[in-house]
């Protein structure tokens, strides 16, 4: 089993910067993946950026050169710095934790974005 703590989010201002933090714990394999999907009202949830435990990223191509997703393996950590918001990407933001076996998922903040 895997938990997952999440903290950030909230509400900002369109063009504002907010950053989110997911950490992990519990049994862990060393080779994994952790992400940001988001979930709009009405909407499908979709990926936001993903990091793997060897730092390879991916990134929505609505959120590239605007969110960067990093981690700290010593404290199986990961953040995803967001600027240059705007009102579309408010939404329930939820970490992924990945590993082999099943999808861990956290409660996931709320961001809004007014404009």
């Amino acid at each position: 089993q895997v938990q997952l703590v999440e903290s950030g989010g909230g509400l900002v201002q369109a063009g504002g910067s907010l950053r989110l933090s997911c950490a992990a714990s519990g049994s862990i394999l060393s080779i994994n993946a952790m992400g940001w999907y988001r979930q709009a009202p009405g909407k499908q949830r979709e990926l936001v950026a993903v990091i793997t435990s060897s730092g390879v990223t991916n990134y929505a191509d609505s959120v590239k050169g605007r969110f960067t997703i990093s981690r700290d393996n010593a404290k199986n950590t990961v953040y995803l710095q967001m600027n240059s918001l705007k009102p579309d990407d408010t939404a329930i933001y939820y970490c992924n934790f990945r590993q082999r076996g099943p999808d861990y998922w956290g409660q996931g903040p709320q961001v809004t974005v007014s404009s």
